[in-house]
């Protein structure tokens, strides 16, 4: 029995950007296609099949741990962007001051995805979300470098709206406007979690 479903839930690319570095305020620079290989995308300031540890994972690992790199890719969501732009008092945002690397429309609660979910774009290139990705205050330096006096808002604004980190299980290739199809694990959630966030 398969252990990932595919759904019905469809989305399109409505944007990708790559980060080329990460001392620019984490600014991407938009693209029309992204090649996705193994190591994530080539250029990317977060490509590679492993990364030093960061504060995410401080309770694991001592800072600057090599571990392996699930987050090669930040995917957001357009309708979560549009309601982060609404509450910071902006007419739009754009995804390049979050360092996106794509934005996919189309999708409810994005944020909230399963982990392990596959996000599988028509070529067959395929990501497995890790987790939710947690707003950060360097998205914030270059709002504020953009758009005077908004840069404070975004933290509140995005949290739980900040869309998920992902890592490739298949490469290929994702273009602007392609279709993106969301397959979740097959189980119930674990009847213990709320337990084991309070401990």
């Amino acid at each position: 029995m398969p252990a990932l479903k595919p759904t019905g839930f469809v989305g399109r690319v409505a944007w990708l950007g790559r980060v080329t570095s990460e001392r620019k305020l984490l600014s991407a620079e938009p693209a029309k296609e992204l090649f996705a290989s193994f190591a994530g995308i080539a250029g990317e300031a977060h490509q590679g099949l492993t990364r030093p540890s960061c504060s995410r994972v401080a309770a694991q690992y001592p800072k600057g741990a090599e571990i392996r790199n699930t987050r090669q890719v930040s995917i957001l969501s357009l309708e979560e962007m549009a309601d982060i732009a609404r509450d910071m008092g902006l007419p739009s945002l754009d995804p390049a001051l979050l360092g996106a690397t794509m934005v996919i429309g189309g999708f409810p609660d994005f944020s909230h995805l399963p982990p392990s979910s596959r996000l599988q774009g028509e070529s067959g290139a395929t990501l497995v979300v890790d987790m939710q990705n947690r707003p950060c205050a360097i998205p914030a330096k270059a709002i504020e470098a953009a758009c005077p006096g908004k840069g404070k808002l975004f933290l509140p604004a995005a949290k739980g709206r900040r869309g998920v980190t992902a890592w490739v299980e298949r490469e290929g290739l994702f273009r602007l406007g392609d279709a993106v199809r969301l397959h979740v694990p097959d189980q119930r959630a674990w009847q213990y979690l709320d337990v084991a966030r309070e401990g």
